[in-house]
């Protein structure tokens, strides 16, 4: 028990390296994206972006990491989950982190009434309506039918495609989740509800890390580097802004869709 305990201390008194000497294994080029939120027409045009700046960049093991929420808020959820998918189809180098969003999604998709009222008012009434249902009937629904409809609204293929998603991605000296990680915690021990969920404890810590995380969920102007940390989502349901953090050995680049 002692050694353990040792090994765990020993992991957390190991320093992270800086934000600029972090590096990815040689020969490998990574997007990450971060919260597309039912923006399909931003996503289509960051990954037109990412597909010239990767061919510009020449010849490289290139992958595309999503950073979750793809869903919710934005106007086509059920179109931003079919590009996910046909873009993995014909890429295959692409890995999905499952966002809190995605999280209530899957719950919502039982039909489990409770679950949906929570659904409906983080923003799951837009992913709804960009299902094949109207405003009319919409509106028309109490709370109790909207949930059992939901389970035949929703498309078993998304749902499983949802269920899919990772938690964690580690690539070289950077580790990729949606939220962040708590705090004292080594990376293999985190918790699911910490990767999809945390917030203030993982923002307001110094806290330098194993890897350099890289996260979405909590929306800034621009980009944030702060200590070991990068937050990409720029707010992209509402901004207009949708933005992927490249890398490739020591380098580190942006793209985004209001530039």
């Amino acid at each position: 028990m002692l050694g353990i305990m040792l090994k765990r201390l020993l992991r957390r008194q190991k320093p992270a390296r800086p934000i600029d000497s972090a590096t990815i294994p040689e020969g490998r080029r990574v997007y990450a994206i971060g919260d597309v939120h039912g923006r399909n027409d931003l996503l289509q045009a960051l990954l037109d972006n990412i597909f010239k700046d990767d061919h510009d960049r020449g010849q490289a093991k290139s992958e595309i990491i999503f950073l979750g929420d793809l869903i919710d808020r934005g106007p086509d959820s059920a179109g931003v989950l079919d590009t996910a998918m046909r873009l993995k189809a014909e890429r295959g180098n692409v890995r999905f982190l499952m966002g809190n969003h995605e999280e209530v999604y899957l719950a919502a998709a039982t039909g489990d009434e409770k679950s949906v009222r929570f659904f409906n008012r983080i923003g799951g009434r837009e992913t709804i309506l960009s299902y094949d249902i109207t405003m009319k009937e919409y509106i028309e629904l109490d709370m109790p039918q909207l949930a059992e409809r939901i389970p035949q609204l929703f498309p078993q293929n998304h749902v499983d495609f949802v269920a899919s998603f990772e938690d964690q991605i580690v690539i070289g000296d950077y580790a990729f989740v949606h939220a962040g990680v708590r705090p004292g915690v080594p990376l293999a021990e985190q918790r699911q509800k910490d990767l999809r969920w945390i917030r203030e404890e993982f923002l307001s810590t110094a806290e330098a890390y194993e890897k350099v995380i890289v996260y979405g969920h909590t929306i800034n102007d621009d980009v944030l580097e702060t200590g070991t940390r990068i937050g990409i989502d720029t707010g992209a349901y509402y901004s207009d802004k949708l933005t992927a953090l490249g890398l490739q050995g020591s380098d580190r680049w942006y793209l985004d869709t209001a530039t």
